[in-house]
């Protein structure tokens, strides 16, 4: 079973259940999406939602005799909202017709890597444009937790919230300069590194780290769409999952000025969530690419 069908309510699944819902996917789906594949073969997407925004994807393509072959199929929880409006490219993953999408957001400091979920859109406007990609693209990202834990916020004040929000607008228009070739602005950067790790380790022998790091957004793992992260919740609420009942825990949250969607399942989850706390987790981070002509 897909390790992350947790994260959307299905805590335990034998094989039989797990075949039983994938049927059940293929035969009561709420879209179907057909394309042509990078292979010039026949593209089939089945989606059903299980639950507000998430559900189950089976992909694959149909038999000679016109039955569905499945090829791979995940959990899913769509976003909302706009995340990222960097410029994104996107890559096929080697063992079977599922992409990885890519964007390097100066936000966050590294390169965005997440699990595209409108395949066939993607694949269909691929063949629609004779394989040219626009430029013009935006991305919707979600992340599914399997674990995640409530912290107390940083005690700022208006003056500390104004400064912060300054420091990272002047670090953003650095990091967009040095990508540029700037040399006056690599050596800036350089040096407040030096800065940061200085005061970090000046302070961290008398506080936690947490009272320090605000939040924070890094690779975690051995798989290029799994991240580490920590970040203020802006909203949250509950969802439930029509077939187990269990009960979902959807966050909006705020990381270096990346807002996201998070689900988690409620038993995963320990404290109690609030606007203006932090959640702490490891995430798979999902996404689509809303392609403007």
């Amino acid at each position: 079973m897909h390790s992350f069908m947790r994260a959307i309510g299905f805590e335990q699944l034998n094989n039989v259940q797990l075949e039983e819902l994938l049927n059940k996917v293929v035969a009561s789906h709420d879209y179907i999406h057909t394309a042509t594949d990078s292979q010039g073969n026949e593209f089939v997407q089945y989606t059903m939602h299980i639950g507000e925004s998430m559900g189950i994807c089976a992909c694959g393509s149909y038999l000679e005799n016109g039955e569905f072959s499945m090829d791979y199929y995940y959990p899913f929880f769509l976003g909302s909202g706009i995340t990222s409006h960097e410029q994104v490219g996107i890559e096929k993953h080697a063992d079977k017709e599922s992409y990885a999408a890519v964007c390097d957001d100066i936000k966050v400091g590294v390169t965005l890597i997440y699990f595209l979920q409108n395949v066939g859109e993607y694949l269909s406007f691929f063949e629609d444009s004779k394989g040219g990609f626009p430029f013009n693209v935006t991305s919707t990202m979600a992340g599914l937790s399997l674990g995640g834990k409530i912290i107390l916020p940083i005690n700022k004040n208006e003056k500390q919230i104004r400064k912060n929000e300054k420091t990272n607008q002047n670090r953003n228009h650095l990091i967009a300069a040095a990508r540029d070739g700037d040399e006056d602005a690599i050596e800036s950067l350089t040096l407040e590194d030096i800065d940061t790790y200085s005061m970090i380790s000046r302070r961290i022998a008398n506080e936690d780290i947490l009272s320090i790091v605000d939040s924070y957004f890094m690779p975690h793992g051995i798989e290029s769409d799994q991240y580490s992260i920590l970040g203020e919740i802006l909203n949250y609420y509950y969802v439930s999952n029509s077939f187990s009942q269990d009960r979902i825990c959807v966050m909006t949250v705020d990381t270096n000025d990346l807002v996201y969607n998070i689900c988690i399942n409620e038993n995963d989850l320990v404290g109690v969530p609030a606007v203006g706390r932090r959640f702490k987790g490891n995430i798979w981070m999902q996404g689509t690419v809303n392609i403007r002509n």
